[in-house]
């Protein structure tokens, strides 16, 4: 079933796969959508038990070739001022409207949409699919698939990440680390502080310990190639209490380090994760949950990948990025790896969220030619 980039978008659109769901529909389609055209395809459970990658090749799995990468989940379409259904594919003067076509549906069609030239172009080097879960709960997904690498096909030589970049290479971004903290007291009547253990109160320490850590970071160590050009932190969300007379007895927060290349963003968080674990000796329980982590990415200018990404899209690659992705992690795997997808991040995670078809068309340009390239 040979299909337009836009058809195949208006498809994984309508499919609400939203991150920490079961998505085993959008899988189903996409598997019956490379098998009709001959491509042998995994399907890869991850522990969860009801939401899976997938991964598939197209040429000689001996040898070693490009991965095109993407995500399939994508965040919630709870924002205010979406025109219509979020998840129906609404075309208009040349952009196409719809949660995830920006991040990263519309990479994910063309990608789809270039396979019926790529598994005729008789490639003497494969390129793979590999398309994973979670990506938005920060890159757990994939790291089960870059384990099973080494029996699904050759090393590869690349990775493409296609994440939204105006089709332009993008060669470095941030690392991150994010934990959830709990803090657990005594609750009581707030006319006895005396009886109580305030759960509240014990993690301002916290806070403030996190407040510090953030303000050192921006002293340095610095890398002129990200915005801003030092590693941060910041505590993103905290919940507690139930009353104000009342003791609250537990108090619980999110927070997130973003590292410059060449530092581990969770060793950021060990000063506040120190402060944390202080608590017990004042009798408060605690709990300390790495809920997400990526490595930084980073990719030389004159990289292989780097020059041959350079020549599919005409412009040089841009230094660097401050979002992070799963190139940080295919990289950390021994596999180069390199941003560059259709869209903007700008639109990425709002309402309205789109897709302009001349973007479609530039991408799957790109990956029709990395095919040529690959059949030499």
């Amino acid at each position: 079933m040979n299909m337009k980039t836009e058809e195949i978008l208006a498809h994984l659109v309508a499919f609400p796969s939203v991150v920490g769901q079961p998505n085993g529909n959008i899988v189903g389609w996409i598997q019956n959508y490379l098998e009709s055209h001959g491509v042998d395809v995994a399907v890869l459970m991850g522990p969860e038990g009801d939401r899976a990658n997938l991964f598939a090749s197209i040429g000689p799995k001996d040898r070693s070739g490009i991965i095109l990468s993407g995500h399939m989940d994508v965040v919630p379409a709870n924002e205010d001022g979406w025109f219509t259904d979020p998840f129906v594919l609404r075309t208009e003067s040349g952009k196409l409207y719809g949660r995830g076509a920006s991040d990263m549906k519309g990479f994910l069609a063309c990608v789809l949409a270039s396979v019926p030239n790529l598994s005729t172009a008789s490639l003497t080097r494969p390129i793979h699919l590999s398309f994973s879960y979670d990506e938005e709960a920060g890159c757990r997904g994939v790291p089960h698939l870059i384990k099973r690498l080494p029996q699904l096909c050759a090393e590869p030589e690349g990775c493409i990440v296609g994440e939204p970049s105006g089709m332009r290479a993008i060669r470095a971004h941030k690392g991150k680390a994010a934990a959830r903290i709990e803090v657990h007291g005594r609750s009581g009547h707030s006319s006895r502080p005396d009886q109580g253990l305030n759960a509240i109160h014990a993690m301002t320490a916290v806070l403030s310990e996190a407040v510090r850590q953030a303000e050192s970071l921006a002293a340095g160590p610095f890398d002129s190639n990200f915005e801003p050009a030092y590693s941060s932190l910041q505590i993103g969300v905290i919940k507690g209490g139930q009353a104000v007379n009342i003791i609250p007895d537990i108090c619980t927060a999110d927070i997130e380090a973003r590292s410059i290349s060449g530092v581990n963003p969770a060793e950021l968080l060990m000063p506040v994760k120190a402060a944390v674990e202080s608590l017990a000796r004042l009798g408060f329980r605690t709990s300390w949950e790495l809920l997400s982590q990526y490595p930084a990415l980073s990719l030389s200018a004159d990289s292989r990948l780097a020059l041959l990404l350079h020549d599919l899209t005409g412009t040089e690659p841009l230094a660097a990025v401050s979002y992070g992705t799963e190139a940080g992690l295919f990289q950390a795997a021994g596999i180069e790896a390199i941003i560059c997808g259709p869209g903007d991040i700008a639109r990425a995670h709002r309402a309205n969220e789109y897709m302009e078809l001349a973007e479609l068309t530039a991408c799957q340009r790109m990956i029709e030619d990395l095919g040529k390239k690959l059949s030499v």
